[in-house]
């Protein structure tokens, strides 16, 4: 197959037209889209955000990475929690996927026992799961997390998690 600098695509037994995008410095002639464009959330573009003290105790910085649209419904944020803060109680109705980056981290389902978290370890909360997340008493611990919304929401917030629940 040859592509030849006007786009045309020629070999196999058949012509073929393609778009080839041109920088305005190499042709004069405005380029028609004939698709959409891809979007580039340029770093501090997005301003940096406090964690509600409605559903996080202690200090959390939240930086928006990307919220859905439409047709798509994934979104994802960096969170950074200060040591000792943490999320309140919560579930996601299509679960929640955390990617630990940074510092050192707590994680908990209802029910179950508080686990640890290093960078580079995935978490995977499937849809519905009661459950919490947050740096330990010590150290900071930073996450992107990714989740899906239906109907425009991602997450379903209930009580904060005790001293005593999270001292276990």
């Amino acid at each position: 197959m040859l592509i030849t600098r006007r786009g045309v695509l020629i070999g196999g037994g058949a012509t073929a037209l393609i778009h080839v995008h041109e920088t305005r410095a190499q042709t004069s002639a405005p380029v028609k889209e004939s698709h959409m464009e891809i979007d580039i959330k340029r770093n501090g573009s997005r301003p940096s955000q406090k964690g509600s003290s409605d559903w996080f105790t202690g200090s959390v910085r939240i930086d928006p990475l990307f919220q859905p649209a439409e047709p798509a419904r994934t979104g994802a944020g960096q969170v950074t929690f200060e040591p000792g803060a943490r999320t309140a109680w919560h579930t996601h109705p299509l679960g929640q996927t955390l990617i630990i980056t940074a510092g050192l981290g707590w994680v908990q389902r209802e029910g179950g026992l508080v686990e640890e978290v290093r960078p580079g370890d995935v978490v995977w909360f499937p849809p519905g799961l009661k459950h919490w997340h947050g740096a330990t008493p010590t150290t900071a611990m930073t996450h992107i997390a990714i989740q899906e919304s239906v109907n425009g929401k991602n997450v379903d917030w209930m009580e904060k998690v005790s001293d005593e629940q999270y001292r276990r």
